[in-house]
Formats: structure tokens, sequence, C-alpha cells
């Protein structure tokens, strides 16, 4: 159910605007509840909305020929779905997957490209977003390609629980498989050596890390 925007945000990026900014931009938004698995847009349809999460986190999935597609982004409450549009895009370049559902921000592409022409504030915040994320993109591809997939999953758990703001959460080695781009198998022997190391709990799809610092230590750099 929609409901109309009222307070402040909880999202990071919004928060770090000036006050009038923050609530001009909160003004045109609605608030909607993200369910998991859904999605929210395809590579190459329009860009009909962009939403800023709060208690929610998306994933960016990659299309690949022949393959279920490869995640290589996550958008939790420090930045927003639909970031190309401050480039003059408006087509979406990835598939956008709600992996953790909760609420978010969602305001029209047409009122946001208005926005980003009205603030010099939130240029600014997305130009510094625009390049975090861009980062983050080109060291996903590397660690996609160099690291073994135990470093891998070490690295997507605690990105996830940085969005989830949870040490505990649900989820399938399917999806894990899934999100990771390998088979179900290496999924399996991964989480089994990072809980044999006590680094993490997994029990019929419920994941608990148990040693934040000694997961980073096993994370790719």
């Amino acid at each position: 159910m929609l409901q109309p925007a009222r307070p402040a945000a909880n999202n990071r990026l919004l928060a770090s605007l000036p006050g009038k900014d923050r609530q001009h931009l909160l003004a045109r938004c609605e608030q909607v509840e993200l369910r998991f698995a859904d999605v929210l847009c395809k590579p190459g349809e329009r860009i009909r909305h962009v939403f800023f999460p709060t208690d929610s986190f998306i994933s960016l999935i990659a299309p690949i020929k022949g393959h279920r597609g490869l995640e290589v982004g996550l958008v939790g409450d420090e930045g927003m779905l639909g970031i190309s549009l401050m480039l003059g895009v408006s087509a979406a370049p990835l598939c956008a997957l709600v992996q953790g559902a909760g609420p978010a921000w969602r305001m029209e592409a047409a009122a946001f490209c208005r926005e980003l022409k009205r603030s010099p504030a939130l240029q600014r915040g997305l130009n510094r977003y625009l390049h975090v994320t861009l980062s983050q993109l080109a060291l996903t591809a590397a660690c996609t390609r160099f690291h073994l997939v135990e470093a891998r999953l070490a690295r997507w758990l605690l990105m996830t629980r940085d969005r989830a703001h949870a040490d505990e959460f649900r989820i399938t080695h399917e999806f894990l498989a899934y999100m990771l781009g390998v088979r179900r198998a290496g999924v399996t022997r991964a989480a089994s050596a990072l809980r044999r190391r006590k680094l993490i709990r997994y029990s019929r799809g419920k994941l608990m890390i148990l040693n934040g610092r000694g997961l980073e230590a096993a994370a790719c750099g």
C-alpha cells in the first residue's frame, strides 16, 4: 500500500542532503513495501521509478547469455536504484531483484530528473555515490575472476549484513549459488568451510554470522 512521504528519510543518501532539498525531494516520493524476489526492472527496460531503500536492499544482476546471471552489486540504505538517470540514460542496464524485503521511498523517474536539475546538492551526492558504485562493480568483476568461492561468499555475507543491519538472515544455498554465479555444490562446500571455522552458523535456510572479524579476514580484499 502506498503511503505519502512525511518525515525524515531513513536512507543515508537522502539524509546527507540539506534539510530543504531533502524535504522537497521526499514530498515527491511515496513509501512502498518491497517484497522479497520482486523484480523492479529488467535490462533494457525504461526506468519508470527510482528507489531509495530504507529497511530493504536490492541485488543488481548482470544478464549472461546461457546462464542465470550474476550479482554485481547491492543497493541498500546507503544509495539508490536508478543512478543511470543522472547520466541521461533512461534504460536499465541491469536486473534489479529485491533481496531484502522492507520499505523504500519510490519516486517517478521524470520527477527525479527535475530534482536533479533543481538541486546542486543532490547532484554532488549522487556523483560521489556513482563513483563508489563504479568502483564496487570493478572490484566485483575482479573478485569473480580471481578469488575462490569461500572468499567471495564471505565478502557477500558481509555486504549483505551491512545492508540488512543484522547478523542473522534467511537464505538458501540455491539463492546463494544464483547470487555468486556458481553451482550449488560449490556454495555448500564454501559454507561448510566457513562453518567449520566457526565463522557462521547455517541451518534450514537460516544463516547467522558468529565472528564478523574472522569473516572479514576470510573475505577477499
